[in-house]
């Protein structure tokens, strides 16, 4: 027998219940103000501690004017840093990912820096007076990783990264996300704001409408959504019996992730870590999407499955 579904959601006044005006989704100065205001303050997650696999390698982080050098440093930490020289401004990394060979050159004029920011050499400046390289290293992000996620933030006083999670590192530990692997990863851009990805992957009452496929595994009105946090939205659906995982036919080979309860190989939890992380944790496996705003109008959106 199927189950059916109740509309239990909590009642809203219709005065409560509005979108933003039309200009927060089309006006570039509010998009600049809203990129200061969020973005530059707001943890961001940056992508995965297995793309870091030793000293030296890296990968880029680009976004509306921000670009950073995430890189696995000598001591096997992870750091972030502007990707600009501190003498002339010259742009230190063009590829998206690599490996330096122990330090990071500028291909200007060869001022050099270890993996840890700091300047090591800079050629004939001895003859500058009063000039110290230690005041001189590379502009710095704060960084995370929580569970094979790496997280940077560019405010000068970052919220602590615990009270951002929030509790949610307690709750999906038992999926063991550090221990999961990329296995696809697709890009691609999108002709929107940014805000109205959060605001479409935070609903699914068009879900019968726009994935119906979807809604045929899960209904569209089961589980249940946490109440709105500060730095997170979420909730979960439940597979409908018989299905095993969303997939194409809802069937798998594979076995649930080991550290999962009963009840939780039978829900998918989708959660958007604000701003940018959209978090969907299945029964045996991991989907990811990263939302970086290009222009107040663009956004690119990058989907890995893990």
């Amino acid at each position: 027998m199927a189950t059916s579904y109740d509309n239990v959601r909590p009642e809203v006044r219709a005065d409560e219940a509005r979108t933003l005006p039309a200009r927060f989704y089309t006006d570039p100065e509010l998009f600049r103000r809203e990129l200061r205001a969020i973005h530059h303050d707001m943890w961001l997650h940056a992508g995965r501690a297995e793309q870091l696999e030793g000293p030296g390698s890296y990968f880029l982080v680009r976004f509306a004017g921000v670009n950073l050098i995430v890189v696995r440093d000598d001591e096997g930490g992870t750091g972030a840093f502007h990707n600009t020289c501190r003498h002339r401004g010259t742009l230190l990394c063009k590829e998206e990912n690599g490996r330096f060979p122990g330090s990071i050159q500028c291909s200007y004029h060869a001022w050099t820096y270890g993996l840890d920011g700091r300047l090591r050499s800079a050629p004939l400046m001895e003859k500058v007076v009063g000039f110290r390289e230690e005041e001189h290293s590379l502009g710095k992000a704060a960084t995370a990783v929580w569970d094979g996620h790496v997280f940077v933030n560019l405010s000068p006083k970052p919220l602590p990264f615990s009270e951002h999670l929030a509790g949610l590192d307690r709750k999906f530990a038992p999926w063991g996300m550090g221990e999961l692997r990329r296995v696809e990863r697709r890009v691609y851009p999108l002709k929107a704001n940014w805000k109205l990805v959060v605001q479409n992957y935070s609903e699914c009452i068009h879900c019968p409408i726009a994935h119906p496929q979807l809604n045929r595994q899960s209904h569209y009105m089961s589980g249940d959504n946490e109440p709105p946090r500060p730095t997170y939205l979420g909730g979960r659906m439940d597979l409908r019996e018989g299905v095993k995982t969303l997939s194409v036919d809802g069937q798998t080979s594979r076995e649930p992730l080991p550290g999962l309860s009963a009840e939780d190989r039978r829900r998918v939890y989708y959660y958007a870590l604000l701003p940018n992380l959209l978090l969907n944790l299945h029964p045996d496996y991991m989907l990811t999407f990263q939302i970086w705003p290009i222009a107040v109008d663009r956004t690119e959106v990058v989907c890995e499955w893990h």
